[in-house]
C-alpha cells in the first residue's frame, strides 16, 4: 500500500486502521477493488450485506449474506473513475468526519486492492451505475447515465435500485432497460452529447 499523506495527516495504512477498518464491520455496502481473470484490472465490485430471514449464525445473531450488485472495469471504469471518486469524497463518518475514501483509488491504474466501506447513498448509487452500464456500448451514454445517477438523493437512488433488483428476473430486466433509456437515451441520439456537456459544466 502506498504511503501518501493527505488532509487527515495519516498515511494510507494508518488511515485505513483508524477510520475504514472499524467502518467495514458495520457497513451494509462495500466497494471491493480486485482482479478478475479475463477482465482488465482493476475490477470494482459493489456488494451488499443482506440479512437472511429466520436464520442465525453460530453466535445467535441474524445471519447475513453478501450479494454482488454490479461490477465496473475496463473502458467504462476509466471513463467513470472521476465520478466514482467524487461520490466517494462525500462519505462521512457518523461524527461527520470525511472518510477520504477516494484516496484509495487515486491514479491510473489504481494500485489499491481490498474492501472499502460505503454509506447507503453511495451503495445505492454505485449499484445503479455499475449494473446499468453493463449493457451500454457507447461510453458517452455510460457517462451520462452515471452523472445523472450521481445527482440522485439517497431516497431516489434507493427507490430506483429497488425497481431494478427486487422483483422477478424478467421484471428486473425490463426495469433496467427502461431506466437505461430514461437516464441515457437511445443509441446515437444527438441529444446525448448536448446533455452530457451541460452536466460536465455543472
Amino acid at each position: 500500500m502506498r504511503k501518501i499523506v493527505r488532509s487527515s495527516g495519516l498515511d494510507l495504512d494508518r488511515h485505513f486502521d483508524t477510520y475504514l477498518r472499524p467502518a467495514l464491520k458495520s457497513a451494509r455496502w462495500i466497494l471491493r477493488v480486485t482482479d478478475h481473470s479475463g477482465r482488465p484490472s482493476p475490477v470494482f465490485v459493489v456488494k451488499e450485506h443482506l440479512l437472511v430471514p429466520g436464520e442465525k449464525d453460530a453466535s445467535g445473531k441474524e445471519k447475513k449474506t453478501i450479494q454482488d450488485r454490479g461490477a465496473l472495469f475496463g473502458d467504462a471504469l476509466v471513463r467513470l473513475l472521476p465520478i466514482v471518486r467524487k461520490i466517494l469524497s462525500g462519505i462521512r463518518s457518523e461524527q461527520g468526519i470525511p472518510l477520504e475514501i477516494q484516496r484509495y483509488i487515486e491514479g491510473l491504474p489504481v494500485a489499491y486492492r481490498g474492501n472499502l466501506p460505503l454509506d447507503e447513498e453511495t451503495g445505492f448509487k454505485f449499484a445503479l451505475m455499475f449494473k446499468l452500464q453493463e449493457r451500454l456500448k457507447e461510453l458517452d451514454r455510460v457517462e451520462l447515465m452515471a452523472r445523472r445517477v450521481e445527482k440522485f438523493s439517497r431516497e431516489e437512488a434507493a427507490y430506483w435500485h429497488s425497481r431494478i433488483s427486487d422483483f422477478s428476473p424478467e421484471a428486473n430486466r425490463w426495469a433496467q432497460t427502461g431506466l437505461r433509456i430514461m437516464l441515457a437515451g437511445q443509441p446515437h441520439d444527438p441529444a446525448i452529447q448536448t446533455m452530457l456537456e451541460k452536466l460536465r459544466r455543472n
